[in-house]
């Protein structure tokens, strides 16, 4: 149940099936306190029968906005009126706000949140604007592979154990991105400036992401989106061997930013103190 807010404080929500493993309430509630700001940031469960008559009818929920996980991102981008770029692109958004005529705008921001974690951890990653290599073809491949394009770079290869969905992904980002199965990574890997794992693999629980570095040069930087554990055996087998390494967690906080900026009217900064108090509780949880 949700606790009742005073009238006048500002209202936002993560919302989803499920929602309690969310640690999107730690890190605005994290920024409410330190802006100061008269707000709050809660979780609420949308059943998936319900999911449509929510989203078309947030006006009405009291709420300035929401964040939206998954398996709703589709049905929120349908119901909004405004769509930023990246949503129009991915056909899902997790980033709904009303603006001040009250139309319902949705974004997708987790091609920016990816961009941030890498602007800020591994500032120039990007000079090269070369090779890229992709590992899976979800929702966050799809994302990752928007913001790869809106930095140009030249190449960017998208593997997956299912060949068409890689193939759709490609499809729709035109003549740079190419789609390969899984057992073609060999072949590519030699040319790559960047490699991003956003698979599960890895992810405590799930199978490893068995994978030979043998051939991907030293200078790549070597990223994946799976945060827990923080240090996954990618991450690992990369920096024994010499390659700049950046962890997830940064992506799960910078997509946050333009949310809390939109609700709250502060664009909030992802500094070490939030960092530190969401590896705390993801070892808590551990």
């Amino acid at each position: 149940m949700t606790a009742k807010i005073r009238a006048g404080k500002i209202r936002a929500a993560v919302t989803g099936w499920p929602v309690a493993h969310s640690r999107s309430p730690l890190v605005h509630g994290h920024w409410l306190k330190r802006y100061g700001i008269d707000g709050s940031y809660e979780k609420i469960a949308v059943a998936p029968e319900d999911a449509e008559a929510f989203y078309g009818n947030l006006a009405t929920s009291g709420l300035k906005g929401c964040n939206v996980t998954i398996p709703h991102k589709e049905t929120a981008a349908a119901a909004c009126d405004v769509l930023d770029e990246a949503a129009q692109k991915m056909g899902a958004a997790n980033t709904l706000w009303l603006d001040e005529t009250g139309r319902l705008c949705g974004a997708n921001t987790d091609g920016a949140g990816f961009l941030g974690n890498l602007d800020q951890m591994a500032p120039g990653w990007d000079d090269r604007h070369g090779c890229a290599i992709v590992l899976g073809a979800g929702g966050a491949a799809r994302a990752i592979v928007w913001a790869l394009c809106s930095r140009k770079f030249t190449e960017v290869h998208i593997f997956n154990r299912t060949f068409e969905k890689a193939r759709q992904i490609a499809d729709q980002f035109g003549s740079i991105v190419h789609a390969h199965s899984w057992d073609k990574l060999g072949t590519y890997i030699g040319k790559a400036d960047l490699l991003v794992n956003t698979t599960s693999l890895g992810m405590t629980g799930k199978a490893p992401l068995e994978l030979d570095l043998a051939d991907l040069p030293k200078e790549a930087l070597v990223t994946d989106i799976v945060y827990v554990p923080l240090m996954t055996g990618l991450l690992k087998q990369a920096a024994a061997r010499g390659n700049r390494t950046v962890d997830g967690v940064g992506m799960l906080l910078h997509q946050a930013v333009p949310g809390f900026e939109k609700w709250f009217g502060v664009r909030p900064e992802v500094d070490d103190d939030l960092r530190r108090l969401v590896l705390d509780d993801l070892e808590q949880s551990s």
